[in-house]
């Protein structure tokens, strides 16, 4: 286990280090729920709920789906399944240190030193090692991710998992969604081809 993926385990489990946090997760796991039904599920005030809430959702283990002005929460399964491969890889030894890798990359973008550490504690060589586990350091590595598209110019499916196994071969397909989700990326109605907009 290398020491990004320990930090992004430790963080994991402080997130759940909690029961009411442990408790509401497992409530998500049987059904989507909105605030005020999970606030009565686990007997907890509504801006209580919605902290705990944010916590899961800045971890990745919990998504919102809007329906109307309605918030819906469920388990991420993408964010379960990632916490389980940390996890498998717990008793595995650590790696001998890396050679000091060449960052000039991320010196020479006209970022903030936050993002920039975000992506210096996250990636090797232009390789993503591991996926953040807080919601703020992966819209970084989401940010930079769509630098590797040429705007104006479209994509194919094919073409556009090529260009994110080229940095991180494991989550290519969820990393792929988030760049959709969060507006980085544009895709055609059916998914057919993708895009990034010319500034």
């Amino acid at each position: 286990m290398s020491v990004s993926q320990e930090r992004a385990l430790l963080e994991l489990f402080k997130v759940l280090g909690d029961d009411s946090r442990f408790q509401m997760l497992r409530r998500l796991q049987r059904d989507e729920l909105n605030v005020g039904d999970l606030a009565q599920a686990v007997d907890l005030s509504e801006p209580t709920v919605s902290h705990h809430l944010a916590r899961l959702r800045d971890a990745g283990l919990v998504t919102l789906r809007m329906n109307g002005t309605q918030r819906f929460y469920r388990v991420s399964d993408s964010g379960i399944a990632r916490l389980k491969r940390l996890v498998e890889q717990i008793d595995q030894v650590p790696p001998e240190p890396e050679p000091e890798q060449d960052n000039s990359w991320i010196d020479a973008l006209d970022w903030s030193d936050e993002d920039k550490r975000a992506l210096r504690e996250h990636t090797s060589g232009g390789r993503i090692t591991v996926l953040p586990a807080k919601r703020k350091k992966q819209l970084v590595i989401l940010r930079w991710l769509a630098t590797k598209f040429t705007a104006g110019m479209t994509y194919t499916e094919k073409e556009v998992n090529a260009i994110i196994r080229e940095v991180y071969a494991e989550d290519f397909v969820v990393l792929r969604r988030d760049l959709v989700d969060m507006g980085y990326l544009r895709r055609e109605k059916g998914g057919g081809s993708y895009w990034v907009e010319a500034e």
